[in-house]
């Protein structure tokens, strides 16, 4: 599942981690990301201490046997750490779908932790990248949520997933229990305390701050990416 920061992609890694026949694995390219970039987040150094940072290594783990001998192989994606030089036809051989959020929010969001994101750190234009390039190589539109739509209604968005992916919902998938888990990132403790906290998707709050002057040519290319996948999301 690809998807930008500042989504509810920890909560669906929660709906998909809580069904017995899954196993989830939390931004696998995030310390090789990091290494490559030198972005100053959280804990980078901790980051890339303790993952992998060549990327070729992540693609052999995300494209060979599930952990633990489970059936469905959750990978949480951040389309921003998927750089340019990672070779991408490992791709086509995955269920690839895609989460999208309203630029708005998530520029509101992301701002809080840093003021001043360039368009590249808000992952618009890289997963309309990786929607196109999975759709030419496969002849299918892959299917893309909304977090609106799954807040709003997660039971039925979670169905029309499932339904699209070709798995069977699993009613384990609408609640979980609180706290941190050893499929989390190390990096879990600087961002994931409102996931740790809470036991199920959070009922929707619309966000209505305008996006600062300084990054409004920034919020209309994100836009122009966000609207594009929008007209092909599940509903």
């Amino acid at each position: 599942m690809w998807s930008g920061p500042r989504n509810i992609s920890t909560a669906m890694m929660r709906a998909w981690g809580n069904r017995a026949d899954t196993f989830v694995v939390d931004e696998p390219f995030y310390a090789f990301y990091l290494n490559a970039t030198g972005k100053k987040h959280p804990g980078a150094d901790e980051v890339i201490a303790h993952g992998e940072t060549d990327w070729r290594k992540v693609v052999e783990q995300l494209t060979g046997d599930v952990s633990g001998g489970k059936r469905i192989y959750f990978q949480k994606q951040m389309t921003h750490h998927l750089l340019p030089e990672i070779d991408r036809q490992w791709i086509v051989d995955l269920t690839n779908c895609f989460l999208i959020r309203d630029p708005r929010e998530v520029i509101s969001s992301y701002i809080k932790k840093n003021p001043e994101p360039t368009l590249e750190d808000l992952g618009f234009v890289q997963q309309q990248k990786i929607f196109d390039f999975v759709r030419d190589k496969t002849g299918i539109v892959p299917p893309v949520v909304d977090a609106k739509d799954v807040l709003q209604n997660p039971e039925r968005m979670l169905r029309l997933l499932c339904d699209a992916v070709g798995v069977e919902f699993d009613q384990a998938m609408l609640s979980w229990p609180p706290g941190l888990r050893e499929t989390d990132g190390i990096w879990a403790k600087y961002w994931y305390d409102e996931v740790a906290r809470s036991t199920s998707f959070q009922p929707y709050r619309p966000k209505n701050q305008p996006v600062p002057d300084r990054l409004r040519e920034i919020y209309e290319r994100c836009r122009e990416c966000y609207e594009r996948l929008y007209e092909h999301r599940l509903h």
